[in-house]
């Protein structure tokens, strides 16, 4: 949801938009006070700091398109997304941070209106937002992060689908079927294109798998690579026209603070227009182990209290917090499992000696918790090509598995256990390297990615 902001800024940076166009953009605009009466900030860093906010607001969409959608029940009033976007002060490079909605957050004690004081207490951080409001969605942020906020910015499930259905839809690449009956999302393997509702389908489901809110986000970071790429190589930005339409398209219900301006716009389009997928950087933050169930609060996330200061020190400071990627990776087959995941015993089967030895270094290599057995061989007569036999509970694994090794057969069998076996065959010639579709971000680590990582190879 939150890519919205981010897209309208980049649109702004079109070739031959004048100073009465971006002023027209401007008053489309709708504005919040965020930073009313705040006091004790973070100081302010180098870069420019956005709190990025996407509500569960569906009051402009009709009731078919909430049926089509599954977007049924009352809205919380709530944060469905949270999301820190930092430039930095060069230009040069953009960062994503994901804010779980589920945090476990503390708020200030603090006057509300008609002078009654509420005191310090915890929430969900997705539940400032209908306890305070924007103000105190930031005073939250900035109090857990550390980061000074300079802007914040405001959509809801109208502005995200209008955003997507005006760049002509947006591509997504998966390496299985996503199905999803909350959310009523049904995609097949491989590319898709989406449209305005799909686009949002794709990135609420917090049902695919047990990775729930973390590989829901993980969707999103990978959605946002994929709609700027969208936007940089579709010639929006080239065609004052066309930029003139999807700008009102996005703006019609937008929010922002009363400080983020025509020449904000303008200066942060003309900023982001030079970057590309590889200079932009994705990020969660970092957990501190399993979710836990709170008395009144449900089931909540903490922060990890030594690598989510990391995350946020390299924003204050103006650093890269995503490692460079790796050319070879990057057009290397995607997989469902990432390889380190995948235990693997190598045999030989082709009657060649040393040769089980040689696979299991490269399926090393490559990624892959494998052992050999030097010059050992399977019993019985060489097999012309190479089997991995693998129990059916981890046929995600064996596939992923099968992708680095060319010609491979599965052989299901039953009890077999976690442990994948390979028996190598005449026909084997070399491992094919291969990278995870869903770089692994384990709770408790960085896990950063860069955007030529998220977006279809």
């Amino acid at each position: 949801m939150r890519i919205s902001a981010v897209a309208t800024a980049l649109l702004l940076s079109a070739s031959g938009v004048g100073h009465a166009m971006v002023t027209g953009v401007e008053t489309g605009i709708g504005r919040v006070d965020a930073f009313k009466g705040m006091r004790n900030r973070p100081g302010g860093g180098d870069g420019l700091n956005f709190l990025v906010v996407g509500t569960d607001g569906r009051d402009r969409l009709t009731d078919a398109q909430k049926r089509r959608f599954h977007l049924g029940g009352d809205p919380c009033h709530c944060t469905d997304t949270l999301m820190l976007v930092h430039l930095s002060a060069d230009r040069s490079r953009a960062g994503v941070v994901s804010l779980p909605r589920d945090s476990y957050a503390e708020v200030p004690a603090r006057r509300e209106a008609g002078g009654r004081l509420r005191h310090r207490h915890a929430i969900k951080l997705n539940a400032a937002y209908a306890e305070g409001g924007p103000g105190l969605t930031v005073q939250t942020v900035e109090r857990m992060t550390g980061v000074h906020l300079d802007h914040y910015l405001e959509i809801d499930f109208t502005t995200f689908m209008r955003t997507v259905d005006a760049v002509g839809g947006v591509e997504i690449c998966t390496v299985r079927p996503l199905k999803d009956r909350y959310s009523g999302l049904d995609l097949p393997a491989g590319r898709s294109l989406l449209n305005g509702g799909q686009a949002l389908q794709y990135v609420r489901s917090r049902h695919l798998d047990a990775s729930a809110d973390l590989g829901r986000m993980q969707r999103q970071q990978r959605f946002l690579a994929s709609l700027l790429q969208r936007i940089t190589s579709s010639g929006v930005l080239m065609n004052p026209v066309r930029f003139k339409g999807v700008a009102d398209a996005v703006l019609r219900s937008v929010r922002a603070d009363a400080g983020f301006g025509g020449g904000d716009l303008t200066d942060l389009g003309q900023a982001l227009r030079g970057l590309r997928t590889q200079s932009t950087e994705y990020a969660s933050v970092p957990l501190q182990g399993e979710a836990e169930t709170l008395p009144g609060l449900g089931s909540t996330v903490r922060w990890d209290p030594v690598e989510a200061p990391k995350l946020f020190r390299a924003i204050r400071e103006d650093r890269p917090f995503a490692p460079a990627a790796d050319p070879a990776k990057a057009t290397a087959p995607a997989v469902d499992v990432p390889p380190h995941r995948i235990q693997v015993q190598v045999d030989d089967g082709g009657g060649h000696p040393g040769t089980a030895a040689s696979v299991a270094r490269a399926l090393r290599a490559s990624g892959f918790a494998a052992t050999g057995t030097p010059g050992g061989a399977a019993p019985g007569r060489p097999v012309a090509h190479t089997v991995v036999t693998y129990d059916p509970h981890w046929d995600r694994s064996a596939r992923s598995l099968a992708a680095a090794l060319p010609g491979a057969r599965l052989r299901p069998a039953a009890g077999q256990g976690a442990v994948l076996r390979v028996t190598v065959g005449r026909d084997q010639r070399a491992v094919r390297p291969v990278r995870a579709a869903e770089p692994d971000r384990a709770p408790g680590t960085l896990g950063a990615i860069t955007g030529d990582q998220a977006v279809c190879p």
